[in-house]
């Protein structure tokens, strides 16, 4: 990459538009630009996340998944590119299988909560939600690849199954939703 991140402020962005990958500019409120927003701030969120304390092939999988959103990023940015594949998509399908077969089955709704690392996982799941949302916004005024929504359709349901498996990892179980709560008087 050599000096390629040199210049941090450039100023080119001063009037509300930004430049993609392939080199056009762009209002800083497109949907193109939504969306790489929140995709980047699905990444962040997983790297708070990964300053908590969790087992090693978790932290390995998370680390993997920036990695892969860092790329999916880089399609967004440049119209027409494609880097997320349907080997990113059944990589995360075997993790699904993988963390989901050690827990018990669920029989009521879960709170987000319990143990830190698991609410840091419900909230980067909510971020996934919410870049997946914004990328099926962008789908709808330009192509946008199919394995980059199931990619983030497949984290978020990971991310809720990592949550429950973050809790067991810190002697924690799921924080249950009680709908039959008595109101307080």
């Amino acid at each position: 990459m050599g000096n390629r991140l040199s210049k941090i402020a450039t100023r080119t962005g001063d009037k509300g538009e930004t430049g993609l990958g392939d080199g056009t500019r762009v209002a800083k409120d497109s949907a193109r630009i939504q969306a790489l927003g929140d995709i980047d701030e699905l990444n962040s969120s997983i790297g708070v996340l990964l300053a908590e304390k969790m087992p090693a092939s978790l932290r390995e999988a998370l680390l993997r998944i920036q990695h892969d959103l860092f790329d999916l990023g880089g399609e967004v940015c440049i119209p027409g590119h494609t880097m997320v594949t349907e080997a990113h998509v059944a990589h995360l399908d075997g993790l699904l299988a993988t963390y989901n077969k050690r827990l018990p089955p669920l029989k009521e709704f879960i709170l987000p909560g319990g143990t830190r690392a698991a609410a840091l996982a419900h909230l980067s799941r909510t971020a996934c939600r919410r870049a997946e949302r914004s990328l099926v916004a962008l789908g709808r005024a330009a192509p946008v690849g199919e394995h980059a929504r199931q990619y983030l359709n497949r984290l978020s349901d990971l991310l809720f199954v990592l949550g429950r498996t973050l809790n067991r990892a810190g002697k924690r179980g799921d924080v249950l939703w009680r709908h039959e709560r008595k109101p307080k008087a």
